[in-house]
């Protein structure tokens, strides 16, 4: 069964260094708390709000040794106004037995603000 594996994170700034740190901080939380295999993960999205632009979040799951077959795409999150800034998101599409209430999902930093009937993980 596939299933959706939701994660978010802020950066600081828009700057390269620390949007790659983020992404690949968020992408390590999400494979440990799912014990995730990249030969059963189906595609991944990336997105980032409109103002980081300093690199495709995308690149640092494409370096991930095991990671290079899984179709991932990039892509600008939606400038809603009072919406949450500089923020990446992923959501890995999963095969997986497990329940979807006991899939955990990763929201880190700033952006444990955006489901926090979720919150699984910690900061």
């Amino acid at each position: 069964m596939v299933r959706g594996i939701r994660g978010a994170i802020t950066v600081s700034a828009n700057d390269s260094r620390l949007m790659e740190e983020a992404t690949k901080r968020l992408m390590e939380e999400m494979i440990a708390q799912n014990n995730i295999d990249p030969q059963t993960v189906c595609s991944a999205f990336l997105s980032a709000t409109n103002d980081l632009d300093a690199m495709f979040p995308a690149k640092v799951l494409r370096e991930q040794n095991g990671w290079e077959y899984v179709p991932v795409m990039c892509m600008q999150e939606l400038a809603i106004k009072g919406g949450l800034e500089r923020c990446i998101r992923i959501m890995m599409h999963v095969n997986t037995d497990v329940a979807q209430k006991d899939i955990q999902h990763v929201y880190l930093e700033g952006a444990s603000v955006l489901r926090p009937d979720l919150q699984q993980s910690t900061n």
